[in-house]
């Protein structure tokens, strides 16, 4: 089987990767380089910020995808030579309002989770502010440093024989015959495959209208930024107020990140600057005598309830949707291509593919 698939961020590269272990033969476009649009930019924490607001459907894709990154981690170094950096630190969340239902969520889940006092915190994070009352730890929590993963991943498709690349390929449209999808259209001419994979992002709904299909995913801005500190200055992430500090190991320290509904605009602007620098210091005073070395902007694909689209889409045979999964895409990629390519290969699927299915939840 041929498989066409379109956007090559972690959705697009992992689902590419599992087919070809499949045995599909797997030809991916992206419209730039490979990884450049949010899996680049996002802050990489393998789990949702608040895992306890989210419904069953985000919940089962989460759990599957944290139990299967340490391996995929140690599988792409071992392949490529490239670290994904799969740096497990533990999460602190501080003066959270629904604390009760976190803890609650956790004892129901089976999640490792408890409340901690704050002098605990501080002896732990030496580098935390002060004016902090509760905590609560999940010390399981990994980051990955998602631009070595998405270079990772690039590294071991070129190794593999039933995969072609295409990068600065965009796609205009799609190629439809006998009532079935049979390819796209791009510049460079058309490119036909038995099933096209649509994992564009926050540019699925764009590429969508052309069908007349309503999708909807929107483009939501993110904007980080990026400190370098000692190796041991943060020893795990923490939370507060919406934002987050995550470290890596070299002692680059990631602060984010905004939530803005600007349409397709990725411009850092200095509002958002100033802002995350307040909670940075916030958060972590020390980083007021530390330079900003980088400051950026991305967009999510927004979705309802965050629930990504994730199955053939009825009313268009041999498309596909892997897409929609807002702030998760990096937490859920395992799962969500796992399951793409099981239900794309007529496999028994990892978990029920029913809440992602595009069916009812098109317009």
């Amino acid at each position: 089987m041929r498989v066409l698939i379109v956007g090559g961020g972690a959705i697009g590269l992992l689902s590419a990767s599992l087919l070809a272990q499949g045995g599909a033969e797997v030809c991916l476009l992206d419209r730039g380089p490979l990884g450049g649009e949010s899996s680049w930019a996002g802050g990489g924490i393998v789990s949702p910020l608040y895992p306890w607001r989210y419904g069953a459907a985000v919940t089962a894709l989460a759990h599957w995808s944290q139990d299967f990154y340490p391996g995929l981690g140690e599988q792409l170094l071992a392949a490529t030579g490239i670290d994904p950096e799969v740096h497990v630190t533990g999460l602190y969340w501080l003066d959270l309002d629904d604390e009760a239902a976190a803890l609650a969520w956790a004892a129901r889940e089976g999640r490792v989770l408890r409340a901690v006092e704050i002098a605990e915190v501080h002896a732990r994070v030496p580098a935390l502010g002060a004016g902090f009352a509760r905590a609560i730890h999940m010390p399981g929590v990994a980051n990955v440093r998602n631009p070595r993963l998405v270079k990772a991943l690039r590294a071991a498709l070129l190794a593999m024989p039933n995969v072609e690349l295409r990068e600065q390929c965009a796609v205009s449209g799609f190629i439809q015959e006998g009532g079935r999808i049979r390819g796209v259209t791009t510049a460079d001419g058309e490119i036909r495959a038995e099933r096209v994979v649509l994992a564009a992002g926050a540019w699925s709904g764009e590429l969508l209208k052309s069908l007349g299909i309503d999708l909807p995913v929107q483009p939501v801005k993110g904007q980080m930024i990026l400190y370098k500190c000692a190796a041991d200055f943060l020893p795990s992430m923490v939370l507060a107020g919406g934002r987050y500090a995550i470290p890596r190991r070299d002692g680059h320290i990631l602060v984010g990140s905004t939530l803005e509904h600007a349409g397709f605009d990725k411009t850092p602007t200095e509002v958002a600057l100033a802002s995350l620098k307040d909670s940075a210091e916030t958060l972590l005073p020390a980083l007021k005598e530390a330079e900003v070395v980088g400051h950026w902007a991305g967009l999510r694909p927004g979705s309802p309830e965050g629930i990504p689209f994730i199955g053939e889409v009825p009313s268009y045979p041999g498309l596909w949707l892997n897409c929609g999964h807002y702030r998760n895409g990096l937490v859920l990629a395992p799962a969500s291509c796992r399951l793409l390519a099981d239900l794309l290969l007529g496999r028994e699927p990892i978990i029920d593919p029913a809440p992602y299915a595009p069916a009812g939840r098109l317009g």
